[in-house]
């Protein structure tokens, strides 16, 4: 049992709020305290307190997140409310007298203006740790491919390719996924994760993105007060990095029937490694030694003790961040606000290219 409870707040007790209360629930003999909630919507409230009954955690309930933040009860927020409400709800938190620990939910912000803001402000409380919720970091494929990049194994990455071939946009409350005005768009609400991954295996900052997509299949007989969803269902993203490597995103969004929902590829001068998701296993092989010698390694980690929606990265997420908590300054977050920053910008260029019809610059979206 830890010696001191970390008492954790969540605004916004939708699908993924009520995730990140199951994940904390399994930190429990960590010492990770759930004890308010704040959501306005009422249905969502209940939920949650079910929730917390089923853990037997006494909770409070509040209608909206700065009566929470007054209570003074929590040390550490999860922002995990829709997209179009984390700028504000951030700002009150990093602007709020008491200092509260954050762990957001992607994307930081739906716009990039949004996300420097935050950036800004956030680098004038040095008492409070940011982390942005980019968890696909930690999936025991990913991180496994990750740890073979960084060793050298396959020399110097030249390309990243990344499929996510999926099913539809789930439901939210009252349907404020369906329009680009409320997530940003979807290359920037659903694959900011992957530009996330493109950056670390690249190892270098983007500088330009072209892309291509469309509404073709999901949403189109969808209608909310007069409006047709506009969040396109499938595109291909390719992003150039300073270092000269390629990155590429192949997005379906009406492919339920794939073996694995993502399939990443890292190929550097010497080698060439992969990893499959939910399959959960890394391919890693050499130009040497071809085909015969492609390794197939099964990824694990012990650590999990809850796989939840996103195969235990959500978990490891919050063990990383509540040690970051913990140190008291000493470690800082592992997903840092510039991290959400330039995931969030890649996905606007993109956006942004599918738009216009032509390439466009990071510079160009971060002025």
């Amino acid at each position: 049992m830890a010696d001191e409870t970390v008492k954790y707040g969540i605004i916004g007790v939708g699908m993924m709020g009520r995730e990140h209360f199951i994940n904390l629930s399994h930190l429990r003999s960590d010492g990770a305290a759930v004890v308010a909630v704040a959501d306005p919507h009422v249905p969502s409230q209940t939920l949650a307190q079910d929730l917390a009954e089923s853990f037997d955690w006494p909770i409070q309930v509040f209608s909206g997140h700065r009566e929470m933040l007054d209570s003074g009860l929590c040390d550490v927020v999860i922002v995990s409310s829709p997209n179009m409400t984390h700028y504000r709800i951030l700002m009150d938190i990093i602007n709020h007298p008491k200092p509260h620990h954050v762990l957001v939910e992607k994307p930081l912000c739906t716009t990039v203006a949004d996300c420097k803001e935050v950036v800004d402000a956030a680098g004038k409380r040095p008492d409070i740790l940011v982390q942005v919720g980019l968890e696909y970091r930690y999936m025991p494929p990913v991180a496994r491919l990750r740890e073979i990049v960084k060793s050298g194994t396959l020399g110097r990455v030249k390309m990243v390719a990344i499929r996510e071939h999926r099913f539809p946009f789930l439901v939210k409350v009252n349907n404020w996924n369906r329009f680009n005005v409320n997530t940003g768009g979807t290359l920037v609400e659903k694959c900011c994760h992957f530009f996330d991954l493109m950056r670390l295996f690249a190892g270098a900052n983007p500088v330009r993105v072209m892309a291509s997509g469309g509404v073709d299949v999901n949403h189109k007989d969808e209608l909310y007060d007069g409006k047709v969803p506009d969040i396109i269902d499938n595109a291909y993203v390719i992003v150039e990095f300073e270092n000269g490597a390629r990155g590429m995103l192949d997005l379906c969004m009406f492919s339920e029937g794939s073996k694995n929902e993502q399939e990443i590829s890292v190929v550097g001068d010497i080698g060439k490694g992969e990893a499959f998701v939910p399959e959960g296993i890394v391919r890693v092989g050499s130009r040497k030694a071809g085909r015969d010698g492609v390794q197939t390694i099964i990824a694990k980690n012990e650590q999990i003790k809850y796989d939840g929606l996103h195969h235990g990265s959500s978990y490891l997420e919050h063990v990383h961040f509540l040690a970051a908590v913990r140190s008291k300054g000493e470690q800082p977050p592992a997903v840092d606000l510039q991290d959400g920053l330039v995931s969030v910008a890649i996905g606007v260029a993109a956006q942004l290219s599918i738009e216009r019809g032509r390439m466009v610059t990071i510079e160009e979206v971060m002025d």
